[in-house]
């Protein structure tokens, strides 16, 4: 680490966060694999709209205001559907770290209703990118001059092919010695251990204070960017700052570059609710000058590693240490927020554009969501899969859906109209969310043809985590465009995108089925047809055609040597639309809504569904397929014996549930409510959005308590329920045949004989 005075230095943009008053401490990578402290001048600006009368009032009330540097009146766009700019109030602050209670001021004063504050959410580090027009990991030159830091940008944020600096990631790993089943701050360290590249340091000698000093010595001398934890913002930091307390060396314990003590702040997570399921955040422990993530905290480090992190983090223009914990829509809306802020468009604190007044006839014309075709249950052969590529944000973009354009006021007699409801969609501006998505489709595209036309496995690898990270943005800002909190989100427009899509959905079909195919199943974006005797060139005439007709790129994923449509298992002559599995002709194996894909099912049931599908991939068409079944229930045979051998590991068997409330507030003793409620009694903290693992012991026991075992609490002498998992694979291994009237106490009797029916009679369907 160095401070530089020097007048240029280039290199990369690494880590930004207020270090003073007025200041800003900036982290630069150099060329030469420097790690630089630059600080820079630095006062963020909010805004206040509201009548003339009651801004000038304001002025009067807070001039005087120590945090504020000074205010003055400016022109700006005070509202996303305004299409004049208006005379705002903008106030510029001393201190980045005031804007929320100043906000709080500023509204109190207003008596909440006369005044709206705006650019009020913007955090400091993310304005100050927003201000320079720079981003994270941005290849660019500075100079430290004496009126503030001036950046040569060297870089764009819509480059492919970028070239980050050589990060070096430490791996962090805690031993507890627990004096309980489970561990708790009162506990001390056993050992310490730290990964970096190939080189790993164990610290277990002296008492607790010096292995806690050792850590911060070693974390120094390793000098790393990026610090990996497993439960980092959840435990494990609090656990080092209380241990730290005790032995009486918190103010020598730094793991930050910067040079301050490690205090987490006091900080509650959070349960939150979104597309029907509960979340819960741990509170963000901030390092300076090192970007710590926390393993269990990411989303978007566990689906495309760090290449798809940094990938969010330049293309969002959010700080690595955000975006490493931030959710998709919240990475999309930084993006959002990035071209309003260019576009001088005012950020509100709170979503302001309601819903266009409907009728019922109108509510029923617009609320349908997206359009599918049944699917026909059974296998297949001849089946081919279409995909529309980035279906909905492409119909965003290219019909131009905002929170500002639909419906706008400019252009009422507009040329472009939504399907079925006539909505006008402005011609004269292009909206931010269409904007903001263009970017995304366009890198994705990209980075799927790189991934797919390189040879190298690593380059390979690389832009398919990076197109994998800015898919997820293309899957969630269809149903962020319609949610109540999103800024630029409109239900107008989300209808719209619908109305779009079923429009574009069946000209598809319409014109697959002029060219001699069948529609075996559709869902939204993808059609499943079958033709016979059908070549790949007639696959690919069709993608062609419907993507010229409709402008969305029409992609041939593949012909499948045979697929499986699986029925409902309440009316087995229903197909269920996300339910099927197959095999297509180069070997790709393609599986949704079965146990495999499920976050709850054991490794044992995994291990063996999986060994039957890889089984019956051997196929090359549906008889060979049918063959093959006696085979595939062999694997549930080998299975069935290897449990009741007790030749399957404890880890196998662990099952994993979500909890969407707090234990307390169930009314039914489910499995995870009992294992929550045992790691409670044992002092640890279980929220509502957390996933809780056990094990099944006696599923049918009248005592509770004794039905399952948290997996924290296992003990040696813990004893599965054999009877209850022979249960969950004999039903697994249905689901694969069901479309074959296959059922649990087939797939039983098939393997074990007639002789013990007693077991399936004690066993219960129902869910666990």
């Amino acid at each position: 680490m160095q401070s530089s005075t020097s007048p240029k230095i280039r290199g990369w943009i690494f880590d930004v966060y207020p270090s003073d008053i007025g200041q800003m401490a900036v982290w630069i990578i150099s060329e030469k694999g420097q790690r630089i402290r630059l600080t820079d001048k630095f006062q963020p600006k909010i805004y206040v709209s509201g009548k003339k009368e009651d801004q000038e009032k304001l002025v009067g009330k807070i001039y005087s205001n120590p945090d504020i540097a000074n205010w003055t009146f400016v022109c700006k766009y005070a509202q996303p559907t305004d299409s004049e700019k208006s005379r705002v109030l903008e106030i510029t602050l001393k201190d980045c770290r005031k804007v929320s209670s100043l906000t709080n001021q500023i509204l109190k004063i207003g008596d909440y209703m006369r005044l709206e504050v705006h650019n009020c959410d913007l955090r400091g580090d993310r304005t100050y990118f927003f201000t320079h027009d720079l981003f994270p990991l941005a290849y660019l030159e500075v100079e430290n001059l004496k009126s503030g830091l001036k950046y040569t940008l060297l870089d764009c944020v819509e480059s492919i092919d970028y070239v980050l600096p050589p990060l070096k990631i430490t791996h962090l790993k805690i031993e507890i010695a627990k004096t309980g089943k489970i561990a708790s701050l009162q506990d001390s360290i056993a050992s310490i251990s730290l990964e970096q590249e190939d080189q790993r340091i164990i610290i277990d000698s002296g008492d607790e204070g010096e292995k806690l000093l050792q850590l911060s010595k070693t974390v120094k001398e390793l000098d790393p960017d990026i610090i990996v934890t497993n439960g980092g913002d959840s435990y494990l930091f609090s656990y080092l700052l209380q241990r730290a307390i005790v032995s009486g060396v918190s103010p020598k314990f730094i793991l930050s570059r910067d040079e301050v003590p490690f205090v987490p702040k006091a900080q509650q997570g959070k349960t939150f609710f979104s597309y029907g399921r509960t979340f819960y955040k741990a509170p963000t422990i901030r390092l300076y000058g090192r970007v710590h993530i926390d393993a269990g905290n990411t989303f978007i480090l566990n689906e495309s590693s760090f290449q798809g992190l940094f990938e969010i983090a330049r293309t969002c223009r959010a700080p690595l240490h955000t975006s490493s914990r931030s959710s998709i829509g919240s990475s999309m809306s930084s993006l959002q927020f990035y071209q309003a802020f260019k576009q001088e468009i005012l950020i509100p604190r709170n979503k302001s554009i309601p819903e266009a007044f409907k009728s019922a006839y109108e509510l029923l014309v617009a609320d349908r969501g997206g359009f599918v075709y049944e699917p026909k249950v059974g296998i297949h052969d001849n089946t081919g899969e279409v995909d529309f590529s980035s279906m909905y944000p492409s119909l965003m973009v290219n019909n131009n859906i905002s929170a500002e354009t639909v419906l706008c006021k400019c252009c009422p007699d507009s040329h472009l109209r939504i399907p079925e409801l006539n909505y006008n969609i402005c011609e004269k501006r292009i909206g931010v969310v269409p904007k903001a998505l263009k970017l995304v489709v366009e890198k994705r595209l990209k980075y799927k043809h790189l991934r797919d036309d390189v040879m190298n496995p690593k380059l390979k690898e690389m832009y398919d985590n990076r197109q994998t990270a800015l898919k997820w943005i293309l899957v969630t800002c269809f149903g962020y465009l319609g949610y109540r909190n999103a800024k630029f989100g409109t239900v107008d427009g989300h209808i719209g995108v619908c109305a779009f899509g079923r429009d574009a959905f069946l000209k598809a079909a319409r014109i697959s089925e002029s060219r001699g195919f069948e529609v075996l199943h559709g869902i939204v974006d993808s059609l499943w047809l079958k033709k016979e005797n059908t070549s790949l060139e007639e696959y690919e005439e069709l993608c062609k055609q419907v993507s010229d007709d409709i402008g969305v790129l029409l992609n041939f994923e593949g012909r499948y040597k045979w697929i499986v449509f699986l029925p409902s298992k309440m009316h087995p002559n229903i197909g269920v639309l996300n339910r099927y599995y197959g095999v297509m002709e180069n070997g790709k194996l393609k599986v949704r809504g079965i146990e495999v894909r499920k976050h709850d099912t054991p490794r044992f049931v995994y291990n063996a569904q999986m060994e039957m599908i890889n089984t019956f991939s051997a196929a090359n068409n549906s008889k060979e397929f049918m063959q093959k079944i006696p085979q595939a229930l062999n694997v549930v045979k080998t299975y069935r014996q290897k449990l009741i051998n007790g030749e399957v590991p404890i880890e196998d068997l662990i099952v994993s549930k979500h909890l969407s409330k707090s234990p307390n507030r169930y009314k039914q003793h489910v499995s995870q409510v009992i294992a929550a409620e045992q790691l409670i009694k044992e002092g640890s903290e279980v929220h509502a959005g957390k996933n809780v693992h056990f094990v099944f012991t006696d599923s049918k026991n009248k005592r509770f308590e004794r039905r399952v075992r948290a997996e924290q609490l296992l003990d040696k002498g813990v004893n599965p329920d054999e009877r209850k998992y022979l249960q969950l694979l004999y039903e697994s291994a249905a689901n694969l045949l069901s479309f074959s009237n296959y059922t649990a106490k087939t797939v039983q009797d098939s393997i074990r004989g007639y002789e013990y029916k007693d077991l399936f009679s004690f066993c219960s369907t129902e869910d666990y």
